[in-house]
């Protein structure tokens, strides 16, 4: 009787999508065991990717519209309307790493302004009854402050006059006027990782370095989201988890929007129907570009295998690379990383899907 494997893996950020990691892992499922029933289901957590897998399991139209980047740069974005009129944004797709080179990283002056752009362009041009954001994979850390001037929140200085609230100005700000703030449906808020906002859990200390920040850089940034927080006496949101997704935009989505929050990976578990389909599965089969002690705060694989576990069903991961906390964890029957091949970066950048469809038949456990 032929396996059934459950092929779920996240993106490997820059070399492979989701979907084609998914297509690769499975071309090496077929060339151990070709008769091999397989259900691709490729995953995110509410970073990149979170739009296209939920258009995927519910369809619905594009909307495109303009924003701005995390440089403030104007850009076409786009985002999901479903038939129930349900906006589905993800944050990536205007303020995301993604679109920056490694010099243009710079937390202090990046702006989630292109979120609130989208948002309000799905609030006035479509009546959108409900949102739904996916949030992580960020280049920002402001506390969601750009989104909130976006949406008519106001950030005044000393003498009353307007501030942009990029991070490096956030401390000159002394006051916030929420009344202009545009009318907003309800929001939930697709979290990537279950952070708060601040302290060496919070958006700055674990995320900052990533999206850019020198060590000079670190503390004013804790300080402005800790004076963000002052300012708006959002002490309770500040401490919710998830708060500190996508630099602190789960609290701004929070303390500006009265959104809810909730662990990504399980509002897209529900959409994809993925508690069954584990059960189904004899075998599961994920992976992301790093596995490491970030993943274990909320990430798509982690919490794939947690489900699997409670199922008895057994998950193998697939990984770019693995870091000591992450092959100790214990939630996986095994962890394949693909710099284990001994092939130079550059080769497993450029040549991921051959690289991962080779790994993977050469370590698939027999039955």
């Amino acid at each position: 009787m032929p396996r059934r494997f459950l092929v779920a893996p996240d993106k490997f950020k820059g070399s492979l999508g989701a979907e084609e990691a998914a297509a690769a892992i499975a071309a090496g499922i077929r060339r151990m065991e070709p008769d091999a029933e397989i259900d691709f289901c490729p995953i995110a957590d509410g970073g990149e990717g979170f739009t296209e897998t939920v258009h995927s399991a519910l369809g619905g139209r594009w909307i495109t519209c303009d924003a701005v980047d995390a440089r403030g740069r104007p850009i076409s974005s786009r985002y999901l309307l479903t038939e129930d009129d349900t906006a589905v944004i993800g944050m990536a797709e205007t303020a995301g790493i993604w679109r920056l080179t490694n010099d243009e990283r710079h937390p202090l002056t990046a702006t989630t302004r292109g979120v609130g752009m989208q948002i309000r362009h799905a609030v006035e041009r479509h009546r959108s009854a409900r949102f739904v954001l996916g949030i992580g994979g960020s280049a920002t850390n402001d506390g969601g402050s750009g989104m909130a001037a976006e949406l008519g929140i106001r950030f005044l200085g000393v003498d009353g006059a307007a501030v942009d609230p990029l991070p490096a100005n956030l401390p000159d700000v002394r006051e916030i006027r929420m009344l202009e703030r545009i009318p907003l449906p309800s929001i939930t808020a697709a979290c990537d990782v279950d952070n708060l906002l601040l302290g060496p859990r919070g958006a700055t200390a674990v995320f900052s370095r990533q999206k850019g920040a020198t060590e000079d850089d670190r503390p004013r940034l804790e300080s402005a989201l800790s004076h963000l927080v002052s300012l708006t006496d959002g002490v309770r949101e500040a401490e919710t988890p998830g708060a500190g997704a996508a630099g602190g935009l789960g609290f701004g989505l929070l303390r500006f929007a009265g959104a809810r929050l909730v662990p990504g990976f399980e509002l897209l578990a529900g959409v994809l129907g993925l508690e069954q389909r584990i059960q189904d599965a004899d075998l599961v089969i994920t992976g992301e570009g790093s596995l490491d002690e970030q993943s274990l705060g909320g990430k798509g694989p982690v919490s794939l295998a947690k489900m699997a576990g409670r199922h008895g069903v057994p998950v193998l991961a697939y990984c770019g690379d693995a870091d000591e906390v992450a092959q100790r964890c214990g939630l996986f029957a095994g962890i394949h990383p693909l710099t284990g091949t001994g092939l130079p970066l550059d080769a497993l950048m450029t040549e991921a899907t051959s690289v991962l469809t080779a790994l993977v038949a050469s370590t698939l456990p027999v039955r």
